[in-house]
């Protein structure tokens, strides 16, 4: 019996410091991931901005590669800042998109755009953001909107278009950036294509593990802005983009007033107008034919 209880006391002996040893480094697991965790979070809130812009200082290619005559403008923002854009102006021209670009790579990479717009008569006036191509500056979201704004007093201003003229256009980011200037100008109408409804319901749906809203230092609300806008709003989204869910489209179009359509296409985020094809540049074409004729009048907000 006395070396039965020796037996127990011996292993219980053994157990105790093996369970404490597992507590000690459970415990130090614990503590390594919120520090990584908080580490993480701090070092996404100081980063956003490497997240939001992606910008390529390189010009690839000129609208003369899809044989486009087109003229290089330079304009300057209200802060100062030298922005650099092109003006490709259509032969049989009947209006003037204003094109607000994404937050990646600059306006070299948007011919085959600027082509759709071009062969349905219309003229680009086409800018980069500051710190994009050859603007000058970082970027910044208030920086975006100052640049959409210069771009389109250059527009109405040298250009001479007529605000009854112009269609104010945003892909992607550049869909809040669009949205942003047609609530306070006077444009004839408003195409917003694959957006998000802002940052923070973005980020809080692909960065569900975080506290990505609070986080958020950026705003972009296109759903605010387009509540404001005035003119005629034509919302493009697919519901095959894999970046900016079909949801976010049509909480859009849903926030906009009246006269406004919905055009569905399909495609992947940076595709869906091209594997979109010729219903993509119908729905465009049929928007613009009809508020770009006399029979629809914007209203009469500061130019």
């Amino acid at each position: 019996m006395a070396r039965l209880a020796c037996l127990s006391v011996s292993g219980d002996s053994t157990t105790q410091p093996r369970r404490s040893r597992l507590r000690r480094g459970i415990l130090v697991c614990l503590r390594v991931a919120a520090l990584s965790y908080v580490g993480l979070l701090v070092l996404l809130y100081f980063l956003q901005s490497r997240l939001v812009y992606w910008p390529d200082r390189r010009i690839e290619a000129t609208p003369r590669k899809v044989g486009l005559a087109y003229q290089d403008v330079t304009f300057t923002s209200e802060d100062g800042v030298k922005l650099s854009g092109w003006h490709v102006p259509a032969p049989n021209h009947r209006g003037t998109v204003l094109f607000c670009h994404g937050n990646g790579g600059n306006i070299s990479h948007r011919l085959e755009s600027i082509e759709v717009f071009h062969r349905l008569g219309l003229s680009v006036f086409i800018f980069d953001y500051r710190g994009y191509g050859q603007s000058e500056g970082s970027p910044s979201e208030e920086g975006t909107f100052r640049d959409a704004e210069a771009a389109w007093q250059y527009v109405v201003g040298p250009l001479g278009d007529s605000p009854d003229d112009v269609v104010v256009f945003g892909r992607s980011l550049g869909g809040a950036v669009a949205a942003h200037l047609a609530r306070s100008r006077t444009a004839r109408a408003l195409i917003v294509e694959s957006a998000f409804t802002s940052v923070p319901d973005f980020a809080a749906e692909k960065f569900w593990f975080l506290p990505a809203r609070w986080m958020s230092r950026f705003s972009y609300a296109t759903v605010e802005y387009v509540r404001d806008v005035r003119c005629p709003v034509l919302v493009v989204h697919s519901r095959d983009d894999e970046l900016i869910p079909f949801h976010h489209g049509q909480t859009v179009f849903e926030a906009a007033s009246q006269p406004k359509e919905f055009l569905e296409i399909n495609g992947t985020h940076n595709e869906g107008f091209v594997t979109s094809g010729e219903r993509y540049r119908r729905g465009i074409d049929a928007f613009v034919t009809q508020h770009l004729s006399a029979g629809t009048q914007p209203s009469t907000r500061g130019q």
